[in-house]
């Protein structure tokens, strides 16, 4: 097949450049993009004058006829081309001979490649929130079950305060608002028109790039040709948005992890996303939530990588920068699935609300409300703290526990103490005292819950 680029050169690639040279397999998925592209840039050819208006008519109805027939399958892209841009557009040139040719005018492949893949990963992000707002709306669902149910929260993986299950839920849910809103701004960015740009100087042809950038709903043009031709910052930004999703998504299922196993004991994930083991027939293992936990690696590995191919390429277009599609292609599909899993365990996820209770039992959890205790009754908090410091170390020789502890016992550390300690240490209190805004009570998460269910509306 004849090469687009083969004008001053007189041999053949290599068998194995040929291979190596060759992107179809990576951008064909780019297929319906570049169509659609190439009828917004027909159609501008012919408004123009550039072209007769019936070639551009006949240019633009024929790109129509290849993109039905590509999806109805009457049509299979040919794996032999070097990319999908010389596929569609030599079936173009088969069908209508030298009219076909005319397309390509005051246009480059790599203005062409450019505005191909802004097209694709605009729609690609508005899939993924779309999803990741629906996986939000089931972590709400199971904050709103859960507003109630007491659990140890914890700092350095330590047990430090009581807080509820659906408060810690909450905290996700803003990760993810977080996450939504860095997609629509790499979407923001991304929606800037390269066409027009051509090779990397522009042309000489009186195209009008803002008719074309607004036919294909862009909200700007590039506005310097080198930066249209050599821009990869859109991927970069969406992969970093994306590797931030994927380390807030691994958190949690680190934590299901830890949660579901038999020391925790404090959820069970539903069967249809856990696996056994091939020797042992007892074991449920969360292998799902390791391997979001493990893919998120994968993403990262598509930033650094694109990153570091981009670092040192002077201006304008390198070959290098073909490697950006198999990379961002890999992390789009990996944070789709993951969402898709995680949202569905959530979903299914039981809570066991006794044994998250018990655990926020034991480890002094409520030492803190304890100290407050004492400055309320007019003691400083450091001299409280330490009171309460001696305090626990007492019930860890005798082994009980500060809810446990006689009135006659807190009396000998401080005169302060009366029989209306035990309702302030209790752990139903010391959740619901908490109530400013953002805290663990109960009308506190009903707020962040009120809040999250406003912004999915407005995002």
């Amino acid at each position: 097949m004849e090469k687009l680029w083969a004008g001053a050169l007189h041999q053949p690639l290599d068998q194995i450049a040929e291979e190596f040279n060759s992107s179809i397999t990576v951008d064909c998925k780019l297929w319906e993009q570049d169509i659609l592209g190439s009828i917004a840039h027909a159609n501008m050819l012919g408004k123009q004058g550039i072209i007769p208006q019936d070639e551009a008519a006949a240019l633009a109805e024929e790109l129509k006829k290849i993109q039905k027939e590509l999806k109805t399958g009457k049509l299979s892209i040919d794996w032999k081309s070097e990319d999908i841009h010389t596929f569609v557009e030599q079936t173009l040139t088969q069908r209508l001979g030298e009219v076909g040719k005319k397309l390509h005018t005051a246009r480059s492949r790599n203005d062409q490649v450019a505005l191909d893949l802004r097209l694709y990963l605009r729609q690609e992000i508005q899939t993924l929130q779309s999803d990741l707002k629906e996986m939000t709306e089931k972590f709400l669902e199971q904050a709103q079950k859960h507003k109630g149910t007491i659990m140890p929260g914890y700092t350095h993986l330590q047990r430090a305060q009581p807080i509820t299950f659906g408060h810690h839920l909450m905290a996700y849910t803003m990760m993810f608002l977080r996450d939504i809103g860095r997609f629509q701004d790499a979407q923001e960015r991304m929606n800037v028109s390269p066409i027009g740009s051509c090779a990397l100087a522009g042309t000489t042809y009186p195209i009008d790039r803002q008719w074309e950038a607004e036919s294909l709903g862009f909200s700007e043009i590039a506005h310097n040709s080198l930066d249209g031709v050599s821009d990869r910052d859109f991927c970069v930004e969406l992969l970093s948005a994306c590797s931030i999703l994927m380390m807030h998504m691994s958190r949690f299922s680190e934590e299901l992890i830890l949660w579901s196993s038999w020391e925790f004991q404090f959820v069970t994930l539903a069967d249809p996303y856990t696996t056994g083991s091939s020797i042992m027939p007892q074991k449920k293992n969360p292998d799902m939530a390791e391997l979001i936990r493990g893919k998120t690696g994968r993403v990262y590995g598509d930033l650094i990588g694109t990153l570091t191919m981009l670092k040192g390429l002077p201006l304008a277009y390198n070959k290098d920068m073909q490697e950006d599609k198999e990379a961002v292609f890999d992390a789009l599909q990996t944070v789709k699935l993951c969402v898709q899993i995680l949202s569905a365990m959530v979903e299914t996820l039981t809570v066991k609300a006794d044994n998250m209770l018990k655990a926020a039992q034991t480890g002094f959890l409520n030492a803190t409300d304890l100290a407050d205790y004492l400055v309320k009754k007019g003691l400083p908090f450091r001299k409280a703290y330490q009171i309460v410091g001696a305090i626990v170390a007492y019930c860890l020789e005798n082994n009980c526990t500060l809810e446990s502890l006689s009135m006659e016992t807190y009396q000998q550390f401080s005169p302060l103490f009366a029989k209306d300690v035990y309702t302030e240490i209790a752990l139903a209190t010391c959740v619901a005292k908490r109530c400013s805004q953002g805290g663990t009570s109960e009308a506190s998460v009903e707020a962040q819950i009120a809040y999250v269910k406003q912004q999915l509306k407005i995002l």
